[in-house]
């Protein structure tokens, strides 16, 4: 009798089991299922690798310049337009002629004071021809139009239209040229590369044509034409496409317009060639000043000017990922 009972007791117990036991199971390969697996085994997923960052696009930055000047002044100065931090040579506070580098301002400083009107036909072709041919009979017009005077001002203060540049601009190193016969010259007044890239981005930024003719200005100075070539040099304008513009790769100039003005005069009075050269975009406004024996030529400058840009440019052209090394600790 009892070992019935046994028997019934065990038939119950297995019976009971395989009630439990067949939902967990069931419940176990829905799981398995419901992974994605469909082939038995550990479920995988894959995750796609971020794409990588693009390097920004190549600008001019603070880098060391080294160039084999001979000649009496040599000096450059770069300003990023974003921080309005000015980097340079050591000597970029020092002074020279600005020549016809000042026209660019010359003209902003006559439009701003219109405001709103519109010059004369007469009046817009000049400070065109002043900007795109650097005209001096242009220059000169718009120069008195803009109240400038060519008066010697009382007490070596410079004349109006520069005091504007120095107030307006915020310059720091700008004065009246000291040269005489010349010194109520606007062509010599004395400007620093520090501040040329100030006054390069006061004209960008519209403090110095206003927000009317900014854009003009800025046009005018990207259309510059003509090259050191003789036959683009004459007695009264020349040729001033060249020195930054030169050194400057595709793949900054294809960023957009670039807006010039250089400067340039043999002066007997020293004996020397006194070049300038002035660019500015959207990110940076660079400068480049020089004074170096006439009998090198005008090409001379041209390429220092271009030298300095070409060596700026960040990063440079084909330069290899460089890997940062771990520091070496002392032993």
């Amino acid at each position: 009798m009892r070992s019935r009972v046994t028997l019934v007791l065990a038939v119950v117990a297995v019976l009971l089991g395989g009630v439990l036991l067949v939902p967990t199971a069931y419940a176990r390969l829905a799981a398995d299922d419901s992974s994605g697996g469909g082939g038995g085994g550990a479920a995988s997923s894959s995750v796609a690798a971020p794409a990588p960052t693009p390097p920004p696009p190549p600008t001019l930055a603070a880098g060391r310049v080294s160039v084999a000047f001979k000649g009496q002044f040599f000096s450059w100065a770069l300003m990023d337009r974003k921080t309005g931090k000015i980097s340079g040579s050591a000597n970029m506070a020092s002074t020279s002629s600005t020549e016809s580098m000042l026209k660019a301002w010359i003209v902003s400083d006559y439009l701003r004071q219109l405001k709103d009107r519109q010059p004369s036909t007469s009046m817009k072709k000049a400070a065109s021809a002043a900007i795109r041919d650097s005209n001096d009979d242009a220059a000169n017009a718009v120069y008195r139009a803009a109240g400038g005077s060519y008066t010697v001002p009382p007490g070596g203060e410079p004349g109006p239209v520069i005091k504007r540049a120095i107030s307006i601009c915020g310059l720091t190193d700008t004065r009246r040229g000291n040269v005489p016969k010349f010194e109520g010259w606007w062509s010599f007044t004395r400007m620093s590369p520090r501040d040329a890239v100030r006054l390069g981005d006061c004209i960008a930024d519209g403090k110095a044509a206003g927000p009317k003719w900014t854009k003009w200005v800025l046009n005018e100075m990207s259309h510059v034409t003509g090259t050191t070539a003789a036959k683009d040099q004459k007695a009264r304008s020349g040729g001033g496409r060249w020195g930054i513009i030169n050194g400057l790769p595709r793949s900054i100039t294809a960023q957009g317009p670039v807006s010039i003005k250089n400067g340039w005069t043999p002066l007997a009075y020293d004996s020397n060639w006194h070049v300038n050269c002035l660019a500015v975009t959207g990110k940076w406004s660079l400068a480049v000043m020089l004074r170096y024996p006439i009998k090198s030529g005008l090409d001379y400058g041209a390429k220092v000017c271009a030298s300095v840009a070409t060596q700026l440019v960040t990063p440079q052209p084909g330069a290899a990922l460089k890997v940062p090394q771990q520091p070496v600790g002392k032993l």
